[in-house]
Formats: C-alpha cells, structure tokens, sequence
C-alpha cells in the first residue's frame, strides 16, 4: 500500500523559500478544527486544542487505511492567527489577545460519516478534553502569499512586518483573510532557532 505524502506531493504549499516571498494559488482542502484565544504558550485552551487534534488526525489515518485501504502522513499542525487589534502580531509582547483556529488538513477522500465515526472511537479511548468543538470544514484560501521563517515564533514579527508594509503594497496586493502559519518542526525537538514554519497571507488584487 502507498503512503501519500502532502509534504511532497504539495511541495508548493510546503516549502517555500526562505529569502523570498512568493505567490500561490492555494486550493480548497478539509481540515480538522478547533478555535480558541489566548497565548499559545500557557493557553489551556491552546493545550486542549492539541491534545484533541492529534488523537483525531492519526484515528482518521488509520480509520482510512483499514477500511478505505489508503494511507497518507498525518500532515503539520497549522494555524490561523488574529485578532480585533492586528498589531498585537507586531508592536505588542502580550499574546493573550490573539484569536486563533489550529488545524490538521484532512485527506479529500475522507467524507463526514468517518469523521463522525472516528470522533466516536476516539472519545471512547482517549481523554481529549475539547472534542465536541472540533468540526470538519473545508477552507478556501485562494490567492496568498508565503515565505519559509527558520527561526523562533518569537522573531517572525519583522518578516510579518515586510509582507504587510513592504511586499504587498509593490505587488498592488492586500489582505483577504487570516495570518496563516504551518508548522514543519517539532519545537518539542527541535531547537528554537532551527524551527521551520511556513508562513502565509491570503491576499486579493488591490482595485484600481
């Protein structure tokens, strides 16, 4: 049995390059998700979120290998991050203000009836704290903008501060939608200024 590997096969949206930023055309995927507030770093709510995902997305990979007899790598860990006041990202050191939705992507073969099914089982077996806010949805993201940040969460400010203030303006782009971040390293394992992290904008054309 073949196992697919996102990271490879969606090498566009996962690896971009780490000097410049570049623009894709992101398509419709599904995702496990969960929303919440607070900062990530002593956030309960944030904790929970991540003890719930995992259990799903790898009782999903395996849900779809036993009985759809397809296999795939539980893709990264991904986040949408704002908040009511956007220069929290940038000017401030409190996170406890910032909204997020962290997510998993789910393969498209996956339909609701196994999610369902899967989300049964796993709150039968494991104690994930926040399951019955997790919900199955497509995301559209479309036209965005990306770049590879290596380094710690704590330095992408000035990399955010580029794309906002520098890049879009000269590519007559703006905003459309939430900060995206896709995480490639375990920061468990992997050193603070070693962490790969995708970080993406959705964005639309600037009318003339």
């Amino acid at each position: 049995m073949d196992k697919v590997d996102f990271k490879k096969t969606l090498k566009h949206l996962y690896n971009p390059p780490k000097k410049n930023f570049v623009i894709i055309e992101v398509p419709k995927m599904n995702f496990l998700m969960i929303d919440g507030q607070g900062d990530p770093n002593t956030s309960m709510a944030y904790q929970q979120a991540l003890e719930t995902l995992y259990p799903m997305a790898f009782g999903i990979k395996f849900a779809s290998k036993k009985s759809l007899g397809r296999d795939y790598t539980v893709p990264p860990l991904e986040g949408l991050w704002w908040a009511e006041d956007m220069d929290v990202f940038t000017t401030s050191t409190s996170k406890d203000a910032w909204l997020w939705t962290m997510m998993i992507m789910v393969p498209e073969w996956i339909d609701q009836a196994l999610v369902e099914a899967t989300r049964e089982s796993v709150a039968d077996s494991k104690d994930v704290p926040v399951i019955d806010r997790l919900r199955f949805e497509a995301y559209d993201e479309g036209l965005s903008v990306q770049i590879m940040h290596v380094g710690s969460f704590d330095d992408e400010a000035p990399t955010i501060h580029r794309l906002h203030n520098e890049f879009l303006p000269l590519e007559n782009l703006m905003e459309n939608g939430k900060h995206h971040e896709i995480y490639l390293s375990d920061p468990r394992r992997v050193a603070p200024e070693k962490l790969r992290t995708v970080l993406r904008q959705p964005v639309k054309p600037i009318a003339n």
